[in-house]
């Protein structure tokens, strides 16, 4: 299929799926911030609410002409913004007026926090009774670890995950990125548009718990099941449990990575390499068999591959109809024609007037096609705008300014 093709009945007068729905994002890093983010991506107006003098993620490298980061870009661009400090109670009351012209609040929290400031779920339902609170966190809102403070490689570590990472000689190694924040963000954000169907038929709003350490052992292919039976885990590398060969191999000038289980393209393979006496040896007909004689079928690859070029065996196996792909850097990743024609980079204006390549959705929507609107707000950029569409008056506006709760 063609993009044209599959885009011919979109629409142009909507930012995505989500449009009419309002979120308020109260939230900081990464975790809180992804799932407003996919919220925002799908079309949700979602307004970002920060503490005073907060300029943002600071983590470099820079882009665009204002030295702003990366992260700040990649992760609150499609949102407005405002700055409100929840602290104070007059600051805590305009949150709440905000909060009673939304569907949903996100925030990430240590839990409890957000109630001691006078903006929890309860005050928040007071204010709004069907309002949607999803709450992300590190270990969640209940249990005996729940009070503790949390990032992504303690969940990584704490779970299970992070034991089975790494080379299989080597120590135990953390994801390279924020894997455990990703996907809490992912069910974050699939968790509240849940809540939000639930609310659009019965009038029902709710508290959404969803943590950090409850999502990576979700995501972790039922290996919690085989913690708790007795189950055979072992690291891996890049191997593969359930088939062989499976691994990254080298070549001359660089690495592949290849992945084979039917028995068919075993045979396929075993041609290829020049050897199809051994696409019908009973020792490797089945993938059973193939298992049993792992460290075999996989230097018999591995010998094949470290002769020839990348493009020389990317082109052999391929035309077998064997998954293969070139391990490439990112920056290889941002020159390839798949990537570019799927959209992952997008040329989109900055606040500070620039442009820059900013990853964009992952999801395509037929009807409503979504798409990095815009960068990353300032923090302060929007206040003035927003909290005058609730009906906060210039000179209430005013008072809240001098009296520091707003920028």
């Amino acid at each position: 299929m063609k993009k044209d093709e599959f885009y011919k009945d979109a629409r142009n007068d909507l930012p995505g799926p989500l449009a009419g729905i309002r979120v308020v994002d109260a939230t900081t890093a990464w975790a809180g911030p992804m799932a407003a983010c996919l919220l925002a991506d799908y079309g949700a107006d979602v307004i970002r609410v920060t503490m005073p003098g907060d300029a943002g993620l600071d983590w470099k490298p820079w882009i665009g002409a204002t030295n702003r980061s990366f992260a700040e870009e990649t992760v609150n661009r499609n949102k407005r913004s405002i700055s409100i400090d929840l602290r104070e109670a007059e600051g805590a009351e305009t949150f709440l007026t905000l909060v009673a012209s939304a569907d949903m609040v996100v925030e990430n929290f240590k839990p409890g926090t957000l109630a001691r400031w006078g903006v929890g779920y309860e005050e928040c339902r007071k204010i709004k009774a069907d309002i949607v609170y999803l709450s992300v966190s590190g270990w969640g809102q209940f249990g005996p670890e729940s009070e503790r403070p949390g990032y992504d490689p303690g969940a990584l570590a704490h779970s299970g995950w992070m034991a089975l990472n790494g080379s299989k000689d080597g120590p135990p190694s953390k994801a390279p990125t924020f894997l455990a924040d990703d996907l809490s963000g992912l069910h974050g954000a699939l968790a509240g548009l849940a809540a939000l169907r639930h609310r659009d038929v019965t009038g029902e709003g709710q508290h959404v718990d969803v943590s950090l350490l409850d999502s990576i052992i979700y995501q972790s292919n039922g290996y919690l099941t085989l913690g708790a039976t007795g189950g055979s885990l072992e690291r891996w590398g890049s191997e593969v449990r359930v088939c062989a060969p499976t691994n990254c191999y080298e070549c001359l000038d660089g690495h592949v990575f290849m992945a084979l289980i039917l028995d068919s393209h075993w045979v396929r393979l075993t041609e290829v390499l020049g050897c199809p006496e051994m696409g019908s040896d009973p020792r490797y007909l089945t993938n059973a068999d193939r298992l049993a004689h792992r460290s075999e079928v996989d230097l018999l690859v591995a010998n094949w591959c470290r002769e020839r070029t990348k493009q020389e065996v990317l082109s052999a196996i391929d035309a077998a109809g064997i998954v293969i792909s070139s391990v490439n850097t990112f920056a290889d990743a941002a020159r390839d024609p798949h990537v570019l024609e799927r959209d992952l980079l997008q040329e989109t204006r900055l606040v500070d007037g620039s442009s820059a390549p900013l990853t964009g959705p992952a999801a395509k929507f037929s009807r409503t096609p979504v798409k990095v609107r815009h960068g990353a707000p300032l923090p302060n950029q929007h206040t003035d705008e927003i909290l005058a569409e609730v009906g906060v008056t210039r000179e209430q506006l005013e008072a809240l300014r001098a009296a520091g709760i707003i920028d």
